[in-house]
């Protein structure tokens, strides 16, 4: 990955790779959950810290069995099934997870379920020769194998199903006399005693990360499937693949969104809301008919009232607007609160950073913000008041009054022709 971040920290969809993969386990309400690292172990603890997972350390990289096998003391006692997963391979579902352990506890009891696919370019990776029952015959890694064996289509995820009472026996007997000098997981498949299964899944759901290309490769899979899950659920996606969603966007019914818009993490919209071209969310809320953008950015803490107009140009930060509100165009509005049915005129900024600290403004109801305002904060607009265009207010308004902060406009008769006159004469002069 050429970072300082560790790989299976990287997001998609803006959330970590590994916090993916945890989540879709969360699903099945594990009794246990072991994340074995090497390098970087103070980063993925950080990340999982609150999952319950329990981290483990892999202090020499001597392959994919011997990682596993550094799990034992975290499985001490435990009795039940075990699934191996890997960090960077982050779209696997509960649903499959499911599968593996359902076809374990099936009557023939098979020793592990590998989970294999089948890729357009099978590649490197490891095949599995199985017979029509899915009852698997040999495993072998890509760098092991005879031209007849590469030829075989279905390959090794890596993922598996094992009983705990079964794994670390099952380990134990393994060698790493191969290419590699490593001991493979997959050996333990083909110890002699009983055998084991591979059931099949799609390919994308095993798609692995290496590198920034195919982290780009599976955000864009990820992308593309969730956009087709919103326009199942009733969402209208006028150019679909030029819309980006966040892990854990939620977007109503009958919610319009048109070409280029970005939603990045913590964004609820509700029904009948339109979101214009060109708009990115972040950290908001959205009630039903509300209409943003084009061109809006909606940052932490925006709260979009019912039927509110945030219109193009406009940035919302950590402010509430009120049923019915407008801000149409060219407008910054941050630590504030809205009052319903007020209106917010062009260029208007509530100024709530003083370089130290920040500070409210509150806007009534029905209240009209001229254009070109600057309401300094802390500030109080009083409902149903009325700020001059152009004014620059730092004291409270009261409600139902006009707030007017202009100089006096002059007029000076000729003044600027002989300005003029003036300034030619002194240019012809040098």
């Amino acid at each position: 990955m050429k970072s300082a971040l560790h790989k299976v920290l990287h997001p998609i969809a803006g959330r970590p790779m590994l916090l993916h993969l945890l989540a879709s386990v969360g699903e099945l309400a594990p009794e246990r959950q072991v994340v074995v690292v090497g390098a970087g172990r103070d980063q993925v603890e950080k990340a999982v810290a609150g999952t319950g997972a329990i981290v483990a350390v892999q202090e020499q990289q001597l392959g994919t069995g011997h990682a596993v096998a550094q799990a034992h003391d975290a499985l001490a006692g435990f009795a039940g099934d075990v699934l191996i997963l890997y960090g960077d391979v982050p779209l696997v579902s509960s649903a499959t997870m499911r599968a593996m352990l359902d076809r374990l506890s099936r009557g023939d009891e098979p020793r592990a379920v590998v989970l294999g696919f089948r890729p357009d370019d099978a590649a490197a990776y490891g095949r599995i020769i199985a017979d029509g029952q899915g009852i698997i015959e040999k495993m072998v890694e890509f760098k092991d194998a005879s031209e007849a064996e590469r030829a075989v289509t279905l390959c090794n995820s890596g993922l598996m199903a094992v009983r705990a009472t079964d794994l670390f026996v099952l380990l134990d007997q393994i060698g790493n006399d191969n290419a590699a000098g490593e001991y493979y997981l997959p050996d333990i498949v083909m110890l002699p005693g009983a055998t084991s299964a591979v059931i099949e899944t799609d390919a994308w759901e095993v798609a692995g990360v290496n590198s920034r290309i195919e982290l780009a490769g599976v955000e864009a899979m990820w992308q593309a499937r969730r956009r087709i899950d919103a326009m199942r659920e009733g969402v209208t996606l006028v150019a679909p693949e030029t819309v980006f969603f966040s892990h854990d966007t939620v977007l109503g019914r009958d919610v319009v969104v048109e070409p280029n818009v970005v939603f990045g993490p913590g964004v609820t919209v509700a029904d009948d809301v339109t979101i214009h071209a060109f708009s990115h969310l972040e950290g908001a809320t959205v009630a039903s008919g509300a209409g943003i953008g084009p061109y809006a950015r909606l940052r932490p803490g925006a709260d979009i009232g019912p039927k509110a107009k945030v219109g193009n140009f406009v940035e919302i930060k950590k402010a509430t607007l009120g049923e019915g509100a407008k801000a149409n165009h060219l407008s910054y509005i941050g630590d504030a609160s809205v009052g319903a049915g007020a209106n917010i005129g062009a260029g208007t900024i509530t100024c709530n950073y003083d370089g130290f600290f920040k500070y409210k403004t509150e806007i009534g109801a029905g209240a009209f913000i001229g254009s070109n305002s600057a309401l300094v904060a802390p500030a109080v607009i009083g409902d149903g008041a009325i700020v001059a265009a152009g004014s620059v207010v730092t004291r409270p308004v009261e409600a139902d009054s006009l707030c007017l902060v202009r100089a006096e406009q002059m007029g000076k008769v000729g003044w600027a022709a002989a300005f003029r006159d003036r300034m030619k004469a002194k240019k012809a002069a040098k």
